[in-house]
């Protein structure tokens, strides 16, 4: 047999091998899912993320053929439902909702975590997010970021701002912020933030960052204004609140809140692979985009290797801050 009729069947052998290869990734594919799916959440019933993930889960449970229920594990910062998915199905039929808090800051701020972002999840995409306010109270004297910068300098130490715990978006952006500015201001917790952003419109806080969901009720109703946006430009459904760099602020600043799901590592590309696309499917509609203009939320869309790198270098932002704060949790 002649050297060319040598490596054509050799060509064609190394050609069927990796054809049969694909043929589980697409039977597992096609097979998914075969029972219910469940996506854990570390959400109360009846927030933001807990309405988001609902919608979503409506839309797959038609496109699959098979229920997607939302289980809600709140408290325990998040390790209760953290717990259950560890402990939960690993062949896909249990996804779990997680927060830039769980994957990128925990890690630096708790020397042991029950959990490892690396070996316990496969985190396949955002669901959305959202940007934060610099709130004051309505009859505020500052009516700029640069209002705030300047008391702030000529004031060590006098200025407080709030949050609902160490660690959240809010108490780490305000963290950045003030080493962005190289001011030092005072950390006040609240139990929850109704009571946090009271207190910014009635004085007893210097300023807060806030959503529009969670600072937007006392927003619309005259007792808090938005100075600034955390943003790199100006939201459309705030046109007329500037950047925080338009703001007098630091350039370029800017704070997130987000969310994302998760499926455990090692499944078969061809199920992530189309996990992912349906949940994308699923966020595209015309309804779920307008639930999020109602809860303050923008789409998030992005690629698995950009999402990727997103997260390590929020993570990478988050460490610094929290390193140089001194701020921990155990």
């Amino acid at each position: 047999m002649s050297p060319v009729s040598l490596s054509r069947r050799a060509g064609l052998a190394l050609g069927l091998t990796a054809a049969l290869g694909c043929v589980p990734q697409l039977a597992s594919a096609q097979a998914f899912p075969s029972k219910p799916v469940r996506i854990i959440t570390p959400f109360p019933v009846g927030g933001g993320p807990d309405g988001v993930a609902r919608l979503v889960a409506d839309k797959l449970s038609k496109s699959w053929g098979q229920p997607v229920v939302v289980e809600n594990r709140p408290g325990g910062n998040g390790f209760i439902a953290i717990d259950a998915f560890k402990r939960g199905a690993k062949d896909g039929h249990d996804l779990i909702v997680l927060d830039n808090v769980h994957l990128a800051a925990y890690p630096s701020l708790f020397k042991k975590l029950p959990y490892d972002t690396a070996k316990d999840f496969d985190t396949l995409l955002p669901l959305f997010k959202t940007y934060f306010f610099f709130t004051v109270a309505a009859n505020s004297k500052y009516k700029a970021v640069s209002d705030i910068v300047a008391d702030a300098k000529a004031n060590p130490g006098k200025l407080n701002y709030g949050s609902w715990s160490i660690g959240n978006p809010v108490h780490l952006g305000s963290e950045l912020f003030e080493s962005a500015t190289g001011t030092q201001m005072e950390h006040v917790l609240y139990k929850e933030t109704t009571q946090l952003y009271t207190s910014v419109s009635t004085g007893e806080l210097s300023f807060a960052l806030g959503s529009a969901a969670t600072a937007g009720p006392l927003q619309r109703a005259g007792k808090l204004r938005f100075l600034a946006v955390t943003a790199p430009q100006r939201l459309a459904s705030f046109p007329d609140v500037p950047t925080v760099g338009e703001s007098g602020g630091p350039k370029g600043f800017e704070v997130t809140g987000w969310n994302a799901i998760a499926v455990p590592p090692g499944l078969p590309a061809a199920v992530t692979d189309k996990i992912r696309k349906d949940i994308e499917q699923a966020l595209s509609g015309a309804d779920v985009q307008e639930k999020f203009k109602s809860f303050g939320y923008e789409p998030f869309p992005t690629t698995r290797a950009q999402f990727t790198q997103f997260v390590k270098d929020e993570s990478q932002r988050f460490g610094d801050v929290i390193k140089k704060a001194n701020v921990s949790l155990d």
